[in-house]
């Protein structure tokens, strides 16, 4: 039996779409290295929820966080977008970093194939719930 990437059994959550402030740039490692840095010290991290939406079809990682009041993303050259809502199918990571951060794709790649069949329509996505622990959704119908 192959040791799991994940912290705990994947569980099918339901999620509503979340309108949200977001920066894209290419889906490779020195590129997301340099974005997160530069969007958290943008929008600050104090009452934030973090998350990453991955286009594999696009070849896009969008770091994104949800709207608040008194958010002026245009100012900023944020853009504006949407967290889709649906089903996913969710697995957790913890660790310290940037340990944690290394196991994202092999436990993302893990987490497809225990969906079976996935909804192409919809990106994959990371929520940072803390600096230890990060959550995997993958898109299921």
């Amino acid at each position: 039996m192959a040791l799991s990437a994940l912290n705990a059994p994947p569980a099918r959550i339901e999620r509503a779409d979340v309108a949200v402030v977001e920066r894209a740039t290419a889906d490779d490692l020195p590129s997301i290295q340099a974005l997160w840095p530069w969007f958290e010290g943008l929008v600050g991290l104090r009452g934030r929820k973090m998350f990453a939406r991955v286009d594999e079809r696009a070849g896009t990682y969008t770091v994104c966080t949800p709207v608040r009041d008194g958010d002026r993303p245009a100012e900023l050259g944020l853009a504006t977008g949407v967290l889709p809502g649906g089903s996913y199918l969710r697995g957790h990571l913890t660790g310290e970093p940037p340990g944690i951060y290394a196991r994202i794709g092999d436990a993302m790649a893990e987490l497809q194939a225990a969906a079976i069949v996935t909804d192409a329509t919809r990106p994959l996505v990371e929520f940072y719930r803390r600096r230890d622990h990060v959550e995997l959704w993958v898109p299921v119908p």
